[in-house]
């Protein structure tokens, strides 16, 4: 239990906004919802492309220099500017500058990049208020956790959530980040040796030239999706976890996989069962806080939530289509016009993520969800977030991605039958908030947006004659009924 268990729980917010897609929960999102009394949780994955592009675009208001002129090393933000900074903006249709793919040994500039990139998204987030905001990290992504963590933490965020995996090293790697010391996360690696082990490692004094400021440990939230893998990480962890987030199938991004051999619907779909639920009884057994995620964003699945002895909600599609996010207006605009419509559905994808995770995928045209569109883009992994690491023969680590090229993924030892139906995620993802590649061709990567079943429901948040809402809207409806009960008890 944490200590001081009591004076915590009343610090703790009754709505976390969920950390939705690359760049979607943004700073501008995050900001939002902890201006208005929620945790703002801005989304971790590839916030060094994210960074590097938006700055080729030419950083418009000049928000990321502002926070770039923070940093506290004097130097890297002058080289990341050198780099990738054009003023005014690149061509419209000229392509982005590449950054370095992702090492288990990274350069110099990539360390730089993915440190600056996690402090300037958090920097953005905590401006102008007094308000915690948190990040979030998907477990299955390990190469750039290290600096991505020393980041947020430079930047003073105070929540770290994890999910899609089992994070058991990271509580540990926060309590030494915080004391400024060497930390390494070991890597999943397929067909490493009986014994053999591979690690990342990162070393703030190597970054920070002996000048890091006193850090502050943040609280890490788990995300997981039943008792069972709360008690595992409970008994493995390697330092204190400050709650769990207890996320259901129905939330959006990736799903945990159905317990047991239940198939699939004949639509194609996991089926999820009796199994995959959480014992709630279970969870309130540990002592700790929780948060209940998935379809959850009423006035009374909050009131229900905290009746069972929760701490709050987790909401994530509700803000992901607020005007705050990230994603690209245009799109946006569709997708509410879609809801309110009665149009909007999602199918839960069992094969379209390359991380074999189940993948809720929205179905609108021209993305990626269209079966014609899929198949014209060419196959291509340069990004490579998502990407699986193997031994090669010699002992060292070689990569390949199940949404690359099939010919090239079977080369590097890769069954081609793990390549069917897969999907180039990190390329939609980033096309969703208007940063996608354009290719020598012309033709610009075509988006993937995930999302919660709630999708088809959002369009109910939309006051008469309006065609948005805001993160503040979103707050208001979740937490009007419950502090006007807060009121009615004192």
């Amino acid at each position: 239990m944490v200590r001081g268990y009591d004076s915590y729980m009343d610090t703790l917010p009754r709505i976390i906004q969920g950390g939705m897609g690359a760049g979607v929960s943004g700073w501008r999102l995050a900001n939002a919802v902890s201006r208005a009394g929620g945790l703002g949780i801005v989304a971790g994955t590839a916030l060094d492309v994210i960074l590097a592009r938006h700055l080729q675009i030419g950083d418009p208001g000049g928000h990321l220099r502002r926070a770039l002129n923070a940093f506290p090393v004097p130097g890297v933000a002058e080289r990341i500017l050198d780099r990738y900074f054009v003023e005014g903006g690149k061509p419209e249709h000229a392509p982005f500058k590449s950054k370095p793919m992702l090492s288990a040994s990274p350069s110099r500039a990539l360390t730089e990049l993915t440190v600056t990139a996690n402090f300037v998204e958090v920097f953005l987030a905590r401006e102008g208020h007094a308000n915690p905001v948190g990040i979030n990290y998907l477990e299955k992504i390990q190469l750039p956790t290290l600096p991505s963590l020393f980041g947020a933490m430079l930047a003073g965020v105070g929540y770290v959530c994890m999910g899609a995996g089992i994070p058991a090293a990271i509580p540990g790697i926060l309590d030494r980040l915080a004391a400024k010391l060497p930390v390494e996360l070991r890597l999943d690696v397929a067909g490493a040796e009986h014994g053999e082990t591979f690690v990342t490692r990162f070393d703030p004094s190597e970054l920070m030239q002996g000048k890091a400021p006193e850090l502050v440990r943040p609280r890490f939230l788990a995300i997981v999706s039943t008792d069972i893998v709360a008690s595992i990480l409970l008994r493995k962890s390697s330092g204190t976890i400050d709650g769990f987030v207890i996320e259901g199938p129905t939330a959006g991004g990736h799903n945990a996989p159905p317990r047991g051999r239940a198939g699939t619907s004949p639509e194609g779909e996991p089926v999820y069962g009796p199994r995959d639920l959480p014992d709630l009884a279970t969870i309130r057994s540990f002592g700790l806080p929780f948060w209940l995620a998935g379809s959850r964003a009423e006035p009374e699945h909050l009131e229900e939530a905290l009746a069972q002895g929760a701490a709050g909600i987790q909401v994530g599609t509700a803000f992901a289509f607020a005007e705050e996010s990230g994603i690209d207006p245009l799109w946006k605009a569709k997708i509410i016009a879609m809801s309110r419509a009665d149009e909007a559905r999602v199918f839960t994808d069992p094969v379209a993520s390359p991380t074999g995770f189940p993948f809720k995928v929205l179905r609108v045209g021209g993305t990626l969800s269209d079966a014609s569109v899929s198949e014209a883009r060419e196959r291509r992994c340069d990004l490579g977030y998502l990407r699986h690491a193997y031994r090669r023969g010699d002992g060292s680590i070689g990569w390949r991605c199940p949404a690359e090229d099939a010919l090239d993924f079977v080369a590097k030892g890769g069954d081609a039958a793990d390549t069917v139906g897969r999907k180039c995620v990190c390329n939609g993802l980033l096309a969703n908030i208007g940063l996608g590649q354009t290719r020598p061709d012309g033709e610009r990567e075509p988006p993937i947006f995930t999302s919660g079943d709630d999708v088809a429901n959002v369009a109910r948040l939309l006051a008469p004659g309006r065609s948005s809402y805001r993160a503040a809207d979103v707050v208001e409806y979740l937490l009007a009924p419950s502090n006007a009960a807060h009121v009615a008890e004192q």
